[in-house]
């Protein structure tokens, strides 16, 4: 969803500032206008015009709903693992570009491998936009948090790299109609 809505926060929220991703909190009352929502996060303006970024988790601050993952895969076998690690990295958004991590083309490898003790372990190799981006640390944490709440996964290893070097030309040919680029 892309809009200028204006909103109230009906609490105090944290929030990370983008694009450096340092923490920060918005008091209850402060007005913030929505420029995205996407993958369950809202980036949002303050007053100052800085952009913040609002986890899905804090939904209620902002009046809306929490996200839902209801379509996923039942099942726990290696298979339905990684299609719903798909699903969930797909449901990552960098709060700038309103495309998925996906599409975007910052996925290198979702390799899914049952466990000993029962289970499975996830690694993910993934790499950003650019070396230098502040909210690499949180894409990569929404990856990790995400596939660890999955059924299934006892252990998730979500792995940043730079070489190969993202392009443009390793975005899906969706992100790139979606961004005017086809």
């Amino acid at each position: 969803m892309y809009g200028r809505e204006s909103i109230v926060l009906q609490r105090e929220v944290n929030v990370v500032q983008i694009p450096d991703g340092t923490p920060a909190t918005l008091p209850k009352g402060h007005v913030v206008t929505l420029f995205q929502s996407l993958g369950g996060n809202f980036t949002v303006t303050n007053e100052r015009g800085h952009m913040v970024r609002v986890c899905g988790e804090d939904a209620d601050a902002l009046g809306k709903e929490p996200p839902s993952m209801s379509h996923l895969e039942t099942g726990e076998e290696a298979e339905a693992v990684e299609k719903n690690a798909w699903e969930v990295m797909k449901t990552v958004f960098d709060p700038e570009i309103p495309v998925n991590i996906v599409d975007l083309g910052l996925v290198y490898l979702c390799q899914v491998t049952p466990v000993s003790e029962g289970g499975n372990s996830v690694n993910i190799i993934m790499t950003l936009t650019a070396p230098g981006c502040g909210m690499g640390p949180i894409l990569q944490q929404d990856v990790e948090a995400g596939i660890r709440g999955l059924p299934g996964v006892k252990k998730v290893n979500v792995e940043v790299v730079f070489d190969p070097p993202w392009s443009r030309d390793m975005m899906s040919e969706v992100a790139k109609l979606q961004l005017g680029m086809l």
